[in-house]
C-alpha cells in the first residue's frame, strides 16, 4: 500500500487549503483514513480521521474549521482546511489503517504566514 499526499503550500492566515491523499495497492473495503500533523518542535498529533462508512473524528483545535472527507471509489481522503491559523503550520501526513496495519504517506508542508 502506498499513500501519496498533495496540496500543501503557503497560505495567509484566514485562508484555505485542500489536502488530498490517494492510496494505491491492496486496499480493503473496511479501513480508516486520516490526517496527522507535526508542528515545529512538537509531537505528531491526530488532526482528523474518517472511516469507510463516513464516521469522522477531529482534534478539538480544528473543529469547525477543517473537514475530512473521502471518495471510497478512488481510495482518496481529503482535508479541507478553512480559517487557517499560524499554529496550523506543520507537516501533514495521511495514514490508512486496515486489518490492524498502519500505512503512512510522506508529509506535505502547510505554512500559514503573512
Amino acid at each position: 500500500v502506498q499513500l501519496q499526499a498533495s496540496g500543501g503550500g503557503l497560505v495567509q492566515p484566514g485562508g484555505s487549503l485542500r489536502l488530498s491523499c490517494a492510496a494505491s495497492g491492496s486496499i480493503f473495503s473496511l479501513n480508516i483514513m486520516g490526517w496527522y500533523r507535526r508542528a515545529p518542535g512538537k509531537q505528531r498529533e491526530l488532526v482528523a480521521t474518517i472511516t469507510t462508512g463516513g464516521l469522522t473524528n477531529y482534534v478539538d483545535s480544528v473543529k469547525g474549521r477543517f473537514t475530512v472527507s473521502r471518495d471510497n471509489a478512488k481510495n482518496t481522503v481529503y482535508l479541507q482546511m478553512n480559517s487557517l491559523k499560524p499554529e496550523d503550520t506543520a507537516i501533514y501526513y495521511c495514514k490508512l489503517v486496515q486489518r490492524a496495519t498502519e500505512y503512512w504517506g510522506e508529509g506535505t508542508l502547510v505554512t500559514v504566514s503573512s
